[in-house]
């Protein structure tokens, strides 16, 4: 599966074109015919690619999925190609015409660059990856801005190029996810190096969960979401340092830090606001509470409250129907009574799983009707809220 070079012959491209839809379920009946006339490896590694390529179908899209190659890794790791597209505009926008892509993968960002104009020098040690992305980049007609480099990022000169833009590997094969900034590979001290020494701007993709006081005082921290999901965070060096933003896609709607202190605690209002995983990882909270006039429910839960409802496109609004102590017996009964077939669970500051919480009230659906359901606290008590969004 993870040798490209067969599939990339004629004989092997025409199997990946015959296996494009295979159903998965069918998968072995469709192996037994082929290996009739093709070799099994040959075989086993065209079934292999059509499995990724339908699961890169969620991030890259059918049309380019269906022409890419794909490693396992590298559908697992690459960058979501509406992310991709956002990061190679800002650096489009800031005048970059060419970019040294470090640990490029299977060469999703390279794309994304390319297609913005950008030259880009791609490199990657991984064999594997850098064949994927080699294939990948003429696979797209894209080969003419893209130059892979199977080499160690380490020891690559980056002088000739306007920005470096650098993903780190934030996983291990033994220690699965790395929440250590200086166990990524290549560690992010070197690669806050690499981007200091950038001509014009840099860009470090890193896990969306480090902490504040691990950004760098000389980078900007952008923290991305697409469609409600966080996806990552961004170092960008070459811009203003110590800005901190919240990005959200598609849109992109952009929040930035103006150092506003916590909102103010207040009673339960009509309106419950739940803001955007990216406004949260960026602690944006006050920012979004100031622009709908709200404050929080609790001092330590980032859900904001208000009696107005105002249009945001960095909360989503749930108009509150009850607020009752955390008591399953008392939902239970209450659902029974509102013919509830349908129960949404959120929780934020409650030990409780939602999934314990919606077996235990709803064992069985009683009607049509649906709530939204949120285990939080208010004023440090534990507390359910029910409620529905404001479509």
């Amino acid at each position: 599966m993870n040798d490209l070079a067969p599939l990339l012959t004629p004989e092997g491209r025409a199997l990946l074109d015959e296996v494009r839809d295979t159903d998965p379920a069918h998968e072995l009946a469709v192996a037994t015919r082929l290996r009739r006339d093709h070799p099994a490896e040959l075989v086993s590694a065209a079934l292999g690619q059509a499995r990724l390529r339908q699961r890169a179908v969620a991030k890259f899209g059918a049309e380019d999925a269906a022409r890419m190659f794909f490693t396992p890794n590298g559908v697992e790791q690459s960058t979501r190609r509406s992310v991709a597209a956002y990061r190679a505009e800002r650096l489009r926008a800031a005048g970059v015409g060419s970019v040294a892509d470090l640990c490029c993968g299977i060469g999703g960002d390279a794309i994304a660059l390319a297609r913005a104009g950008i030259r880009v020098l791609a490199v990657d040690r991984d064999p594997q990856a850098a064949a994927a992305a080699r294939a990948n980049a003429e696979a797209l007609g894209l080969a003419g801005l893209i130059e892979v480099r199977e080499a160690d990022v380490t020891e690559v000169d980056t002088s000739g190029y306007d920005a470096v833009f650098v993903d780190p590997a934030r996983r291990s094969s033994k220690r699965g996810r790395i929440f250590d900034p200086e166990a990524y590979s290549p560690p992010l001290s070197w690669a806050v190096r690499a981007a200091l020494g950038a001509s014009r701007a840099a860009a470090l993709k890193i896990a969306p969960g480090i902490p504040h006081e691990a950004v760098p005082a000389e980078a900007e921290a952008e923290w991305i979401s697409d469609g409600g999901d966080v996806k990552e965070a961004v170092l960008w060096f070459g811009t203003v340092p110590g800005t901190i933003r919240a990005t959200l896609l598609p849109g992109p709607h952009t929040l930035v830090s103006r150092g506003l202190p916590d909102p103010e605690v207040r009673p339960v209002g009509r309106y419950l606001y739940e803001p955007d995983g990216a406004v949260v990882r960026s602690h944006l909270v006050a920012e979004v509470a100031e622009t709908l006039d709200g404050g929080l429910i609790d001092p330590t839960i980032a859900y904001v409250t208000t009696d107005t409802l105002t249009p945001t496109p960095y909360a989503t609004a749930y108009e509150i129907t009850d607020r009752l102590p955390f008591n399953v017996k008392k939902l239970k009964a209450l659902l029974r009574e509102r013919e509830v077939g349908v129960l949404t669970v959120k929780k934020r500051g409650s030990a409780v799983e939602p999934e314990e919480l919606r077996r235990k009230a709803l064992p069985k659906p009683h009607g049509t009707a649906s709530v939204t359901v949120f285990l939080t606290r208010v004023a440090g008590a534990p507390t359910m809220l029910l409620g529905h969004p404001v479509r």
